[in-house]
């Protein structure tokens, strides 16, 4: 899918960045290193939300940015204000970037300290961009991971809209609409990211249109006039169950002698619980079992799992601020570190042994039991071939995980080469069944809000042994 407008203006993209980005890529060009080469990696370190799994989400924005990441003349203009050096400003001119990278799939479900994407080049364009990637991945894979919690909560069949375009953080409106749909939404009230990720809208009216008219039943009328295949009524402006489902099924009936039907009823506000079965009682006595039940108001997975266990009658619920804002989590943790420098592999050093990162060229196998379940990740270095039968834990090595007669797949694959996307740039619903078919595979246990069970991840021997003579190497 080619995108006629940019996530942000492409006179903007090479200026995407943190300032100290773009001051150590001058520092390395006047060090002589702008020839010299590099990998990073991206992982996460920890769960968001205290649950089990992250989604993986973002790579298309980056992908989209990447190609595009370019100096034009405003941009060089800018930085010369804040001081960089004309022999650099030159440089910029005709830069692009142009490394390789390798990525999980879109969509994937991916747990911390994998290196999930690995970005190759030389040193100053894979330091450059490093802000972008962080930027995109952290926010949208937050957020992906939040809309499948949601979906989780409320089962495979009802419908979940985004509506959080309102409360969310300005433009990330957009990233957020798309990575809601990722993981597991059904459509968005943002127009804007509708039309530029091929998404389903959904909307139906404000308190304010009811109010604009004499009375609640005046209001219904003129709006299933003018939208008689669309009709959605928010019914708790004044009073619910007194007048606001009571005139919903009088209108409802109108229609239904034009031929027409009521699509549903809206509640934004009350014991939803209560007032769901209730106004579904009054629609079924009057025979309008097929109109919908929407409902919203600071709805989440815990929310919804309750109304669940209540028994709620709602058929599609509307969630906003929650989703958007990544509630009550306000960031993925991903980081973004180098892991080699011209072939040589590197790795960061830390009084806190789970702050250490690995050293090398990597990949990820997955597992997968007799079952057909995902029963755990080796990280192993690029060049691996031989069959791994046992994988170690990263700070216990003396954990091992048997996965000797287990089937695998290599997450990692080439997604960019020489700064040109190399993968088909397919539709957000598809990224959507991708991640609702990774999901499938991965036990209940790992699902659950509350204490989920821990996925393994470890390291192969090979991996293990660089790590430590690396680590070694630098404390010598």
């Amino acid at each position: 899918m080619n995108r006629e407008t940019p996530l942000i203006p492409e006179m903007l993209t090479g200026l995407y960045t943190d300032l100290y980005e773009l001051t150590m890529i001058q520092g390395y060009f006047f060090e002589g290193k702008k020839e010299d080469t590099a990998v990073f990696d991206y992982f996460f370190r920890t769960n968001p939300f205290g649950g089990g799994y992250v989604i993986y989400a973002g790579l298309e924005n980056v992908l989209h940015l990447l190609k595009n990441f370019k100096f034009p003349q405003k941009a060089l203009d800018f930085l010369a204000s804040q001081g960089f050096r004309e022999e650099f400003l030159k440089y910029l001119q005709d830069f692009s970037f142009r490394g390789e990278i390798h990525s999980a799939h879109e969509g994937e479900v991916i747990f911390p300290n994998e290196p999930v994407l690995r970005l190759e080049g030389n040193l100053m364009e894979t330091q450059v961009i490093e802000t972008l990637v962080l930027n995109i991945l952290n926010f949208e894979s937050l957020i992906a991971t939040k809309a499948s919690r949601i979906r989780e909560a409320a089962g495979k069949d009802t419908m979940i809209a985004d509506f959080g375009m309102r409360r969310a953080h300005s433009i990330a409106s957009m990233q957020a609409a798309r990575a809601s749909i990722i993981g597991g939404f059904n459509s968005t009230s943002n127009v804007a990211a509708a039309c530029m990720y091929g998404l389903s809208t959904t909307g139906t009216m404000a308190h304010s249109w009811v109010m604009s008219f004499g009375d609640e039943l005046t209001a219904f009328r003129k709006y299933a006039d003018l939208y008689p295949d669309k009709c959605v009524f928010l019914v708790d402006t004044y009073n619910t169950l007194e007048s606001g489902v009571p005139n919903a099924i009088i209108v409802a009936k109108e229609l239904e002698t034009k031929g027409k039907k009521l699509l549903g009823i809206r509640l934004d506000s009350g014991d939803l619980a209560y007032i769901s079965k209730k106004a579904r009682k009054m629609l079924d006595d009057a025979g309008l079992e097929y109109v919908q039940i929407v409902a919203s108001n600071q709805l989440d997975e815990i929310l919804i799992r309750s109304l669940e266990e209540q028994g709620a009658r709602i058929d599609i619920f509307g969630v906003g601020t929650k989703l958007v804002t990544g509630y009550p989590d306000a960031a993925l943790d991903g980081v973004y570190k180098i892991s080699e420098n011209n072939s040589r592999p590197v790795m960061k050093i830390s009084e806190n042994i789970q702050k250490m990162t690995l050293p090398g060229k990597k990949n990820i196998l997955r597992y997968t039991n007799d079952e057909g379940k995902s029963a755990g990740d080796a990280i192993i270095l690029e060049d691996e071939t031989a069959r791994i039968n046992e994988f170690h834990h990263p700070l216990f090595p003396e954990k091992k995980k048997n996965v000797k007669d287990m089937s695998f797949e290599r997450l990692l694959t080439p997604v960019m080469e020489d700064g040109e996307i190399k993968i088909p740039i397919v539709p957000v619903h598809e990224i959507a069944d991708y991640t609702k078919q990774r999901l499938s595979k991965l036990d209940d246990s790992h699902k659950r809000f509350e204490n989920p069970h821990v996925y393994k991840v470890g390291i192969s021997e090979k991996l293990m042994n660089l790590r430590d003579r690396v680590r070694d190497e630098i404390l010598k």
